[in-house]
């Protein structure tokens, strides 16, 4: 037997036993059985290296590969049938230039000293940028992972012990709290219909998940439901399946209507939706229709005007239609579903959701859902809920059980480092099925072209890009064939991609919420999953939130300095490349809107009238104080700008301004003004990563002043107040005993009802008494008592009687 380490040989050395007399010894020593109390010495080399989560050489898979999710379909028609196809007829494709090729020129054209500093002269073709990402030894070292302890707290004293909390009460007169429906646990039991059922079994669902369980027989019963659960647990199939039962077996009506709404924030959430309620629907009749900004107005016009039963809408796009499409309205409309409820019910959407809401039927069932529900009454009146039953399978505040989240320290002065923190993340570690969140479009821009010049095949997911080229990103993200996708929090809500292995946060959210969400995108449906954040000095609030709010142990990696600065020079050593493929989109921009502008210019010279002006519910100047606002930097930046616009027009009122005078000291600032000293790649990145920090910072300071809003102050009645008490009263009632209930009601007919009780109760104890002391009684009196006698009904006896003058 040959041991490795020498002080084990010598521990079984010592722990042989002697051999059996009369036998010859064996070659091989035996060693004897441990006891309990047996103290063994651990021989064992200390390990806290996890290899699943440890950087890692990338495995090309070969083009001959079997894929284990192939399947056989049983027709033409379910081959040829996508719902990528029913969704691409409303987007209007436009022609524009590929950052991939942008990439791929100057890839071609990249120099020797850049080759060398990327240490890729022997690892990239130059030919195609999109090769495989070959890592030397060097890069291979293991991070160091450490587990974040959670602190222990002193228990805080509750000084308000005693008093009633208002926001409680609020609640429980509020909601409804759901029964438990432990018995569900499969569609068969929720009496679904037979499409449906069919429907189910091709997409593969087996059992209900908690949230379809615990909401589905409510929602078949038509009550209003706020519901909420984590990530990745169905919530789309659980408002969809009940809404689209009910509307299987209502009668239809001699016109066509649209009878259900629903509301969503995003466009790229609009159009998941749809996808699975075309699913759901494949084997019915039912009509689905979408409204979502950024697709052909014209083709959506013309699917709203057939009124199909369900539209899934973007609240702008929405409230475009109802005021420009004709034969569109909601008057009809009886189910009304908010997918992300409490994004929906912020101040962004709050003009649009009063429009939406007073155009709607009163008389409608209301589903809000989301995985960080708001509890706040205030918040949910806007939607004029009627007594909703509360579904809440998770916390609020709770990430996905099966998901490990890791946290990168970023020191105080190393903000530059995020970039090649981030490069050395996904090159080494993360290849594949990865998405990066940032704050910014300008940044997740930039990345994607810094990703793409180190060779790894990367798409972007934002604002700034045009619905097709957004649905497109999507598309190849969930098709495998982009393995990073750049986003924004456009993408943080709702999309259901499956196989997503890791989040990375570039730069960490503005609150707990957005963390939720933005993790959410891996991990779904019981599957594992990993999130990587880059946390700084001034993020570290919302880093302890996290970790106290996690049920599993929270991940601490340290990536070796020597890595950060070899990926340091990397991305340094690209500022030329990256600037370069900026300003081949800028000339290219610049020019499309100089031919944008000779189209309109040409058309006004023919006489061509444009099309007439679309309405909107509010005005110009509504639209632009709205949009002041919500502005994020607004004040004293504001007011200059509008003293600026003032002196351009001449339309200040002071009567010494000279515009000339003004036009020459403004170029005598400009002789004067020095030019600024270039600065460093180093400083550049630093300030990136501030500018990200503080668009984050300045969300953060307008959510905590909206919080602190005191509620609005209205002006009630005493009739109002008055009706408010006795609904409280009555409520307190069905809790209290009856002598509770008589012995607090201080109102004059309690009083009187009181004295009357009292009376008689007195008059029968006399009559009693004279039963028992043998005096006559008339048959009379015990019918009275009996309350036999109908024509004295409402009469008093036993007292004395009053003369005919008196009566008179």
């Amino acid at each position: 037997m040959r041991f490795k380490n020498p002080k084990m040989k010598a521990s079984v050395d010592a722990k042989t036993v002697d051999p059996v007399p009369g036998k010859e010894q064996n070659s091989l020593d035996l060693i004897k059985t441990i006891n309990e109390t047996d103290e063994v010495q651990d021989f064992s080399e200390d390990s806290d290296v996890e290899v699943e989560y440890q950087p890692t050489k990338l495995k090309n898979q070969k083009k001959g590969d079997f894929d284990n999710n192939f399947k056989f379909v049983s027709s033409v028609t379910e081959y040829n049938h996508d719902t990528w196809d029913d969704l691409m007829k409303f987007v209007k494709k436009k022609n524009r230039g590929k950052v991939d090729d942008k990439i791929a020129n100057v890839v071609k054209g990249r120099s020797k000293k850049n080759q060398e500093a990327l240490n890729s002269t022997d690892d990239l073709d130059p030919n195609s940028y999109n090769n495989e990402v070959d890592l030397s030894d060097d890069e291979l070292q293991h991070d160091v992972m450490r587990t974040k302890i959670k602190k222990g707290r002193k228990p805080e004293i509750d000084k308000d012990e005693g008093k009633v909390d208002i926001e409680d009460e609020e609640q429980e007169d509020y909601f409804e709290e759901a029964a438990k429906n432990e018995e569900i646990s499969s569609f068969y039991q929720m009496n679904l219909s037979r499409p449906l059922m069919k429907s189910i079994g091709v997409l593969g669902y087996i059992y209900p998940t908690p949230i379809q369980a615990a909401t589905i027989p409510i929602a078949l019963l038509g009550r209003d439901i706020c519901g909420c659960a984590a990530t990745g647990t169905g919530k789309t199939a659980a408002y969809m399946l009940p809404t689209l039962e009910r509307l299987l077996y209502k009668p239809a009506a001699s016109q066509a209507v649209t009878r259900v709404l629903v509301l969503v924030p995003t466009r790229e959430l609009g159009a998941q939706v749809y996808q699975v309620t075309k699913q759901l629907t494949q084997f019915t009749s039912i009509d689905v229709g979408i409204a979502i900004g950024g697709l052909d107005v014209k083709a959506q016009e013309a699917v709203l005007r057939t009124n199909p039963d369900i539209v899934i809408a973007t609240p702008g796009r929405l409230i475009d239609h109802i005021k420009n499409t004709p034969s569109f309205s909601l008057d009809s409309i009886e189910v009304l579903i908010l997918d992300e409820a409490d994004r929906m019910l912020d101040e962004y959407f709050a003009e649009q959701m009063k429009e939406i809401i007073q155009s709607c039927s009163k008389t409608r069932q209301t589903m809000l859902f989301s995985a960080t529900m708001t509890e706040q009454v205030k918040d949910l009146a806007a939607v004029s809920l009627t007594k909703p039953v509360k579904v809440f399978v998770n916390n609020n505040q709770t990430v996905a059980f099966n998901l490990r989240q890791e946290f990168i320290r970023i020191r105080e002065g190393r903000e530059a480092d995020r970039e090649p923190i981030l490069a050395a993340l996904i090159c080494r570690t993360f290849h594949d099925h990865c998405m990066v969140f940032v704050q910014t479009k300008k940044t997740a821009h930039r990345l994607r072209i810094l990703l793409g010049l180190l060779g790894v095949k990367a798409g972007e997911l934002h604002g700034d890009l045009t619905q097709a080229q957004r649905l497109e990103s999507l598309k190849q993200f969930k098709d495998e064939l982009i393995d990073v996708l750049v986003a924004t929090d456009v993408a943080a809500r709702g999309l259901d991609i499956s196989g997503v292995k890791t989040v990375i946060n570039f730069v960490m959210p503005i609150t707990t919420e957005h963390y939720i969400h933005r993790v959410g995108r891996t991990a779904r449906a019981g599957k594992a999953g990993v999130s990587v954040s880059l946390a700084g000095e001034l993020e570290r609030k919302i880093v302890k939130d996290i970790i106290k709010n996690a049920v599993n142990p929270v991940k601490n990696r340290i990536i070796p300095t020597e890595i950060i600065e070899k990926y340091r020079k990397k991305v340094q050593a690209l500022e030329e490349e990256i600037e370069k493929v900026l300003q081949e989109e800028r000339a290219e921009k610049l020019l499309l809107q100089t031919e944008m502008q000779l189209n309109r210019t040409e058309k006004k010279l023919k006489g061509e009238a444009a099309g007439p002006n679309r309405e909107w519910f509010q005005s110009h100047r509504q639209r632009m104080e709205e949009k002041e606002r919500l502005a994020l930097n607004k004040g004293e930046d504001g007011e200059a700008k509008k003293k600026k616009k003032k002196r351009r027009r001449g339309d200040d009122s002071d009567d010494d301004f000279d515009p000339i005078k003004y036009q020459q000291e403004k170029k005598a600032k400009q002789v004067k003004k020095a030019p600024e000293p270039k600065k460093t790649p180093s400083q550049m990145a630093k300030e990136r990563a501030l500018q990200e920090i503080t668009k984050v910072s300045l969300v953060q300071a307008k959510l905590s002043k909206i919080k602190q809003r005191p509620n609005r102050i209205t002006a009630t009645g005493e009739e109002n107040h008055s009706e408010k008490s006795n609904a409280t009263a009555s409520k307190k009632k069905k809790r209290s005993s009856r002598f509770e209930r008589d012995l607090m009601d201080v109102s004059k007919k309690g009083v009187k009802r009181l004295r009357y009780d009292a009376t008689k109760k007195q008059k029968m104890n006399k009559i009693d008494k004279a039963k028992v002391a043998g005096m006559k009684v008339s048959s009379e009196k015990f019918r009275n008592k009996k309350g036999l006698n109908k024509h004295n009904s409402g009469k008093s006896f036993g007292g004395a009687r009053q003369s005919k003058k008196g009566r008179k």
